[in-house]
């Protein structure tokens, strides 16, 4: 069994405590409290569609995944630049041996050269295209958005925003989704693809463009780390980061499977918390996790535990996409 990233377990602990511009910077000052300023970019040039972005963006073909011998290696823009990470072993959760992973920045003269020699591979296929079982309720397949509330297909796909009309209580969930490509904003920008699932509406698994990115703190002793690792893709948002970040590259189809089992009340008392398992890529990122409370963050705080209600595709502001997306319930939907 493949051992888990060599991350320090107070990790996100110290996240929570220390909160700051600079990783390397905060650990010498845990007494910090100042946020890192999040630029928005409202102008960012955006793309959601790969033949376009090939064709007007300088420098695509280099973005993705690469593999030479025992090496695995991830290349995303951000800034003008082209930020890189090499592997031993394989991808994170697909057989990298957790040493240290290498990084550097390169710019558009020396991107080229830094992955001669390395094969370019797409992992997209390997990972999407489950079909759902004969007990399956088909939420979405392309054709139409009866099973949603403002639901909107564009290019045969369903557009973030959508919420289910009906309620489910426990579930095996599947879907497809797609992150936008958007390269101008630094590489930890939250509004890089952000988007999110929501269990009953209320318990939000992340997605967002965190492809070829470290949470490991040694990775960020020079480079800001504007939200912390537990609001990554792949992460139940601000409680558990993911066990692996096993993000492919914006504009490649991913896969995520949510195994959910709501929370349980007697007499208006929460006797029971939910539990929630999730699968992405194909790798098991969260193994029955016991939720706390709902999701959420800002003045508002947490989301307050239900014991059911709908599938919602988040919409912030940003182009994500989903596709193929059915649901066994355990429990009657209404």
């Amino acid at each position: 069994m493949k051992t888990r990233s060599k991350v320090p377990v107070c990790f996100c602990a110290l996240f929570l405590l220390v909160v700051g511009p600079v990783c390397g910077a905060l650990a010498a000052d845990t007494t910090s409290k100042t946020k890192p300023k999040i630029q928005p970019y409202p102008n960012a040039v955006v793309w959601t569609n790969a033949a376009k972005a090939q064709a007007e963006f300088d420098g695509f073909e280099f973005v993705g995944e690469f593999v030479r011998d025992d090496q695995a290696m991830q290349v995303t823009p951000s800034e003008g630049r082209f930020y890189v990470s090499v592997y031993d072993g394989g991808f994170p959760g697909t057989g990298w041996d957790g040493s240290p992973v290498v990084h550097e920045w390169s710019d558009r003269e020396g991107i080229e050269s830094r992955v001669a020699g390395w094969q370019k591979i797409d992992r997209s296929e390997m990972v999407v295209g489950k079909k759902p079982p004969a007990d399956a309720i088909v939420l979405f397949d392309g054709t139409n958005t009866n099973a949603w509330k403002n639901g909107k297909i564009a290019d045969g796909v369903l557009k973030a925003g959508a919420r289910t009309k009906a309620t489910f209580q426990d579930f095996r969930l599947y879907l497809e989704f797609q992150i936008p490509l958007k390269p101008e904003p630094p590489i930890s920008h939250p509004h890089r693809g952000n988007s999110g699932v929501f269990a009953v509406g209320a318990y939000e698994v992340q997605i967002s463009d965190n492809f070829g990115l470290d949470p490991s703190p040694e990775a960020w002793q020079d480079i800001v780390m504007l939200k912390p690792v537990n609001t990554w893709c792949g992460s139940i948002y601000g409680i558990r980061e993911a066990d692996w970040n096993v993000c492919l590259p914006p504009l490649a189809w991913q896969s995520m499977e949510i195994d959910f089992t709501a929370a349980r009340f007697e007499d208006g008392m929460k006797v029971q918390s939910a539990v929630i398992s999730v699968t992405q890529n194909g790798v098991l990122i969260h193994d029955r996790v016991e939720l706390p409370e709902g999701t959420g963050g800002g003045p508002a705080g947490p989301r307050p535990d239900v014991a059911e209600g709908p599938i919602y595709l988040q919409n912030h502001g940003n182009p994500n996409r989903f596709r193929n997306i059915w649901i066994v319930p355990r429990s009657s939907a209404k």
